[in-house]
């Protein structure tokens, strides 16, 4: 048997439970990906939601996101691993499994644009050509990924040009054109509008904001981690998260500090835009390892304790994730109850906070008679169909 089929695992679910809840309240106060301030709110209540959206953006923004995907590649790791042990090898089924869940991105990117399922989908396949490579090898392709090596390119160009008048980001055009069809009372219309539109500007933010080489790094370090154990409670694992917490802290202050000044220090646009790409991504890497060092230790502290609310989440992320965009565009867009236009992110708080209620008691009585959460069953059957 697997070492990674143990118990241990839970710390895993937990972990991505974790991940999923905290995606789902930055996309409600967001009104899922369409930003709208209300008119009609009691003059109080702007400061409070600023003071929500600036909080919730400070510890989840870019962070969330980037645990999900650590956790991506650590679970291609254990798909992989268990099936070596068996004679098999996982590369090609991977493939397969990669083109169900664009499969599922796409749907789910009728919905809500911002889906990031397509994204994970595509980006995946950089796992299939380092998966046999030594564990040095893959630690310096994903260093030299998350030093974000066009953005250098860019800086260095700046340097040249730097009074070049720099255009607006592709995906702005794109965004634009939301006011379109969100509002709109047409279902369809919206379906067409998010996979016709919506989807470009996501793919292009995505290349814009250094997403595409962040994401495959963080792909690489979660088959790492994978490999070396990291998640496995020991004396070596513990001294590894004490350290990692420490560093990260260490290294997200002064990132931090830097992201916010750089406008203030640097007045060429040119230079001045990759590199605040490049520490942003930089920042919220090192604040994800505070989050994930934290969160592992604690558990571990714990024996799980009352960060086990979170398992069912984690083993149902894909559900959850997909039902949270249905949902949420039914409760903000236009054809549905088109809240967007009176919540600011002090309603969108609460309604977040019970749907991720909903969705706890979803998942705890599926889960009950469920080997799988509905769209992770079917994502495995699939992957192992004609096997």
């Amino acid at each position: 048997m697997s070492e990674y089929t143990s118990p241990r695992l839970h710390v895993v679910d937990a972990l991505r439970g974790f991940a999923i809840l905290s995606i789902m309240l930055l996309h409600n106060i967001e009104h899922f990906d369409f930003y709208f301030k209300p008119t009609t709110l009691p003059a109080w209540m702007p400061a409070i939601d600023k003071g929500i959206w600036d909080t919730l953006f400070f510890l989840f923004g870019g962070k969330s996101y980037a645990i999900f995907a650590l956790l991506f590649g650590l679970t291609f790791f254990i798909q992989s691993n268990n099936q070596e042990q068996k004679g098999k090898d996982f590369r090609l089924r991977f493939a397969w499994r990669l083109l169900l869940l664009l499969g599922f991105g796409i749907i789910n990117s009728a919905f809500y644009e911002g889906d990031i399922l397509t994204i994970y989908a595509l980006i995946g396949f950089t796992l299939i050509p380092v998966a046999r490579l030594s564990n040095r090898v893959v630690f310096i392709i994903a260093i030299i990924l998350m030093l974000q090596p066009w953005e250098w390119l860019n800086v260095l160009s700046g340097l040249q040009h730097p009074g070049l008048k720099m255009a607006n980001p592709a995906s702005w055009a794109y965004f634009d054109k939301l006011s379109s069809y969100i509002p709109g009372d047409s279902l369809v219309k919206t379906w067409i509008g998010n996979l016709t539109n919506g989807k470009p500007a996501v793919l292009f933010w995505t290349w814009e904001a250094g997403r595409v080489f962040q994401t495959a790094a963080l792909f690489m370090f979660g088959m790492l981690a994978g490999r070396t154990k990291l998640f496995v409670q020991s004396v070596s694992g513990n001294r590894f998260w004490v350290r990692t917490l420490l560093i990260a802290i260490l290294a997200f202050i002064p990132l931090f500090l830097l992201k916010n000044n750089l406008p203030l220090w640097i007045q060429s646009e040119a230079i001045r835009r990759p590199l605040v790409t490049i520490i942003t991504s930089w920042s919220n890497m090192a604040f994800m390892l505070m989050l994930v060092s934290g969160f592992v230790l604690a558990y571990w502290k714990l024996s799980g304790g009352f960060l086990n609310i979170l398992t069912p989440f984690g083993k149902m992320s894909l559900s959850n994730y997909m039902m949270q965009s249905i949902l949420g565009s039914v409760i903000y867009y236009g054809f549905g109850f088109g809240l967007y236009k009176y919540t600011g992110a002090l309603y969108c708080l609460f309604i977040g906070l019970a749907l991720a209620t909903f969705q706890w008691f979803f998942c705890n009585w599926w889960l009950k008679t469920h080997k799988y959460g509905p769209l992770e069953g079917i994502w495995h059957r699939l992957t192992w169909i004609r096997s």
